[in-house]
């Protein structure tokens, strides 16, 4: 062993520790850093080929970067729905930029692919989900059929996630329920009404009335007569009582084909088979069984004041309103179908002793709404939820996984690219194939321990100060050299 080799060997290990003190300073800097994985200084020995058995060469020591990728940090809650955490395996896939097709109408990825544990997520001013370091979340987009969203493992076919314009268009009410007892013992001509909130194809809430009036006609029968607020008519769909009906299919905005200007088929008919009617029009009746189950719902269909097609198996009364109260157009007509409950049955109208009294009632149908909040469950689905009470899912994110995530490679904003060492990216849905669950309203805290940090800092600056006196003392020893020759 010569004195250069132990000063070389001082010199590696100088070189070592100072690596190791990057690291740990760089670990204590991102103490607080969502998804931050510690890196870790891996020493290994340098040999030097000897010349014989009882010679000794000296090599020093090496030190490399441990990246623990893989490890998973401790999750904390969030406030912010959009804070997104993984549970397990994965990462999600971001990119530096997006751009926006005008073809299309949707947000396609333009920029480089990274993978990332950061879930830290806003919408941006374009509504794109973007996270603290400015790299997009990209996710599956809804399929062409809208029952479930179009699974790629291609990254570059992925969307970016965009919340921004959405909206809930009206829905127009096409179906009641109503569970209500009618007092058994109410005089012939007493009546009981319940008054039904219900929507018109652009979302304008209505009032439709039902009223129940003792009828002295038969016993336990009531008959049924409705009432619209202004503006709102019902139509007599068989006016001349030919037997030929026709109602509209129910599609917003309404066709040619729909509309019920003559007897049903085309508006160009000249037989009015069609007449608004004035507010209370009797219905039908119902007819309740001795023990006080619905036994029947009958339709005015024999000439009276409205036609309304019932069915009757299932206690079910279809009627018509004009929203506009305009004889001339029809458009805006729309079935409602009044489920009075199952015959024989008690989950709908009864006629027990006792006040009468509404127990239930439901009905489809919303106003336009605006978006007020997004969700995402534990799959990755992002849904939409909007002020009137409606919610659409948007995208799904997935979860990339790969068969040695410590070999990816770190770039700036806590992301990671692939790498021969990595393996190749797999996408998968969340839970499906090795991959991890997504923990909404949480954040994956760095794995940064900053006490072993702080004992690993009082270890590197030890063993740096030992490889200075080696140093030191190999230069003793030349001095002592220099000095024999003189």
């Amino acid at each position: 062993m010569s004195i250069f080799g132990g000063l070389r060997s001082g010199v590696s290990g100088l070189n070592a520790q100072s690596q190791s003190m990057g690291m740990i300073s760089d670990n204590i800097a991102n103490v607080n850093t969502v998804g931050y994985k510690v890196n870790n200084a891996r020493f290994s020995t340098l040999v030097t080929a000897q010349g014989s058995s009882s010679a000794y060469a000296s090599g020093g020591v090496g030190a490399t970067t441990g990246r623990e990728i893989s490890a998973q940090g401790l999750l904390a809650s969030s406030t912010k729905s959009t804070d997104l955490a993984i549970s397990g395996n994965g990462f999600f896939a971001v990119t530096d930029g997006l751009t926006f097709n005008t073809s299309t109408g949707v947000y396609e990825p333009t920029g480089d692919i990274f993978y990332t544990r950061a879930g830290e997520f806003r919408a941006d001013k374009d509504g794109n989900l973007v996270n603290t370091a400015g790299f997009y979340l990209m996710g599956f987009p809804k399929n062409t059929s809208g029952n479930g969203f179009a699974v790629t493992n291609v990254l570059t076919a992925m969307q970016g996630v965009n919340v921004a314009g959405q909206s809930s268009s009206p829905i127009s009410t096409s179906a009641v329920s109503l569970a209500a007892n009618l007092q058994d013992s109410m005089a012939t001509g007493d009546s009981y009404d319940t008054a039904i909130q219900i929507f018109d194809r652009k979302g304008a809430q209505r009032t439709l009335t039902l009223t129940f009036t003792k009828s002295g006609a038969a016993a336990n029968t009531f008959t049924i007569s409705a009432a619209t607020s202004t503006g709102t008519s019902l139509v007599d769909i068989d006016a001349n009582d030919d037997g030929t009906i026709g109602i509209d299919d129910g599609t917003p905005g309404g066709t040619a084909a729909d509309n019920i200007l003559s007897d049903g088929d085309e508006e160009t008919d000249s037989v009015a088979d069609t007449a608004l009617i004035a507010n209370g029009a009797i219905l039908g009746t119902i007819t309740f069984n001795a023990n006080g189950t619905l036994a029947s719902v009958a339709s005015n269909l024999a000439g009276g004041d409205i036609s309304a097609s019932g069915n009757a198996a299932n206690g079910i009364l279809d009627v018509v309103l004009d929203y506009d109260n305009n004889a001339a157009t029809s458009d805006d007509r729309e079935a409602i179908a009044i489920d009075f409950g199952t015959i024989g049955g008690t989950n709908g109208l009864t006629q027990f002793e006792g006040t009468s009294v509404l127990n239930d009632i439901a009905q489809n149908g919303k106003q336009f709404g605006s978006l007020s909040s997004v969700s995402v469950n534990e799959l990755g689905v992002v849904t939409a939820l909007f002020d009137n009470g409606e919610s659409r899912q948007l995208f799904q994110v997935p979860l990339v996984t790969f068969n040695n995530a410590d070999g990816l490679k770190p770039g700036t904003g806590n992301v990671y690219s692939q790498t021969d060492e990595s393996g190749q990216a797999v996408v998968k849905v969340a839970n499906t194939g090795g991959a991890g669950l997504i923990a909404p309203a949480s954040l994956e805290q760095s794995t940064v321990d900053l006490a072993d940090e702080f004992t690993k800092l009082i270890v590197t600056q030890r063993a740096f100060s030992a490889n200075t006196k080696i140093i030191t003392t190999a230069d003793e020893m030349l001095d002592e050299l220099i000095r024999v020759k003189r």
